[in-house]
């Protein structure tokens, strides 16, 4: 059976302005975009708190997944990016609640910036799914 490539939208107006997709998905990979916590509004979830990003971020990733076909289950790694890296045990709460039976390889990192200086986290993740 031949690979086919799948894309996923948020809706974000940037995807079209930057050339990017919330996920693809060829065969059975799939990888997230850096995900942003932004609300279904537009603004920025969670001013100041990195938790909340966190969890707004998991959320919408795990949404492109599902709409993939995958789940957060599936996930083999995440990188977490945060602008503060001293605050990353806020940002691991969130990704444990997530991911403490699933157990992905995970990277935190520390950037200089995001796009909009409210956003403190972003997060990708990459997940495999079963053999068909």
């Amino acid at each position: 059976m031949a690979d086919i490539r799948r894309t996923v939208s948020s809706g974000s107006p940037l995807e079209p302005r930057i050339g990017f997709s919330r996920a693809v998905r060829i065969g059975r990979h799939v990888a997230v975009a850096g995900t942003a916590p932004i609300g279904d509004d537009g603004s920025t979830v969670g001013p100041g708190d990195v938790y909340a990003q966190t969890v707004r971020c998991l959320d919408i990733a795990g949404r492109a997944l599902e709409e993939a076909g995958a789940s957060l289950g599936h996930a083999v790694r995440t990188r977490i990016m945060l602008t503060d890296i001293t605050r990353w045990e806020e940002a691991a709460r969130a990704h444990g609640e997530r991911f403490a039976g699933i157990r992905p390889a995970a990277t935190f990192v520390e950037v200089s910036r995001f796009i909009d200086p409210a956003w403190l986290v972003e997060i990708e993740v990459d997940a495999i799914l079963d053999e068909e």
